[in-house]
């Protein structure tokens, strides 16, 4: 995965004419961090996980990113999320720069009280390099806000009152009013710019989403909210469809009672696989890293793509589609509505002020609006897709702040 952003940088990289050492200075962390997780489980057995930090980048503020526990983590995973997260806060204009971090461990096989200590003991070995004006985890894969909860707790133990330290925590501890469906309603925001810019309306479109979990559902339902028809929906359990329209609200209930979206009485199932190729106008990749790849993208039949997943398109499939100009929303754009929010979060912690829904929907909707228009603005400009735009976007921000920061003889691209 790591290569594979790299390539969309040095895309953009070309376009800005950079040479190789401002490039390696970019892309280079900076700094890794290991550590060794050891905790006695309910079963009296000392379990043994790695964790992991990645910070990439604090040109344009502190360092931003999700915390994920899952087996196959690892640094080259946090590496590639960490260089990303700084081109997607850069893409918004919030204030942050790039991290990401996990645990290799698997929270479907552990109780709360090992999960519990598996997350206090790894922020007791990493609370010297995170902080509020440092680096701020956030929910991300198999975690969620009270594992948040547990990290602020645990990190205020060492640092004194500390809600700004991550977030995504409940409500009842500083949390956010709209943090929960922040990432599907920026998915929401960016393809109503899509539309626009198209001449067309929600209630013109059809759509199809893979992933039913928050991204995916939340989009859905907002989308659905707009007057679009969700027609397929897919996920992990299998897929629902029906032409003239889902009932999302039926469908989100549905899966919280039994799992996923299999068996919904109120569809037509399908094989989950056939999500990608469905013939709608727009398409919602919101589940799996590299669900659309060579293989698939010559029958991605939607004209509009909008990634609500983190890289679920491959570079090689990234250029089919743009050949066949099917307009992509990349992902460092469509699904930043998330740390939006946790800015949002974070600030409000600062100012110990709390905002209300309202408030924090309208100020999404006007970021994701505007960051949508400064990417298509750099798109038409140089004659470049979306997603190379949005890096090239990025890349200046960062570079900008870079600069900014110290004085050089030499006069470089930004």
């Amino acid at each position: 995965m790591l290569a594979e952003s790299h390539i969309y940088f040095h895309k953009a990289a070309d376009v800005l004419g950079l040479d190789d050492k401002i490039r390696t200075i970019l892309l280079t962390p900076r700094r890794s961090v290991k550590v060794e997780v050891v905790i006695e489980g309910e079963d009296g057995e000392l379990q043994t996980y790695n964790g992991y930090r990645v910070q990439h980048n604090m040109a344009r503020g502190p360092m931003k990113g999700g915390l994920r526990y899952h087996p196959a983590m690892d640094e080259d995973h946090a590496a590639a999320l960490a260089n990303l997260m700084t081109w997607k806060t850069a893409v918004v204009d919030v204030p942050y720069g790039g991290a990401k971090g996990g645990i290799d461990c698997d929270p479907r096989s552990m109780s709360e009280r090992d999960l519990f200590q598996v997350t206090t003991r790894f922020v007791e070995q990493m609370k010297e390099v995170i902080g509020p004006t440092t680096d701020i985890p956030a929910p991300d894969v198999n975690t969620n806000a009270k594992v948040m909860g547990w990290i602020m707790h645990e990190y205020s133990k060492y640092e004194g009152f500390s809600p700004g330290v991550v977030t995504g925590k409940p409500l009842d501890l500083f949390g956010s009013e709209g943090r929960e469906a922040a990432t599907g309603r920026g998915v929401m925001d960016v393809l109503a710019e899509a539309l626009r810019e198209r001449g067309r309306t929600f209630e013109e479109v059809s759509v199809a989403v893979q992933g039913f979990g928050n991204v995916g559902s939340n989009a859905a339902r907002l989308i659905a909210d707009r007057g679009a028809k969700i027609v397929a929906v897919a996920d992990h359990t299998g897929g629902v469809c029906k032409e003239d329209g889902l009932d999302i609200p039926a469908l989100v209930t549905w899966v919280a009672e039994h799992g996923g979206v299999a068996g919904f009485p109120d569809g037509e199932a399908f094989d989950s696989s056939e999500i990608i190729t469905w013939d709608a106008d727009v398409l919602v990749p919101a589940a799996l890293e590299g669900a659309i790849h060579e293989d698939n993208a010559d029958d991605v039949k939607a004209g509009l793509i909008v990634e609500g997943a983190n890289a679920p398109t491959t570079p090689e499939a990234h250029q089919t589609l743009v050949d066949r100009d099917v307009l992509i929303v990349p992902d460092i754009l469509a699904n930043a509505g998330g740390v939006t929010v946790s800015y949002f979060e974070w600030a409000q912690n600062i100012q110990q002020f709390r905002w209300d829904e309202e408030r924090v929907n309208l100020e999404l909707d006007k970021k994701m609006s505007r960051a949508y228009q400064a990417v298509r603005e750099v798109a038409t400009d140089r004659g470049i897709d979306l997603r190379t735009a949005a890096f090239v976007l990025a890349i200046t921000r960062v570079g900008k702040a870079a600069l900014a920061r110290v004085h050089l003889k030499s006069e470089l691209p930004f």
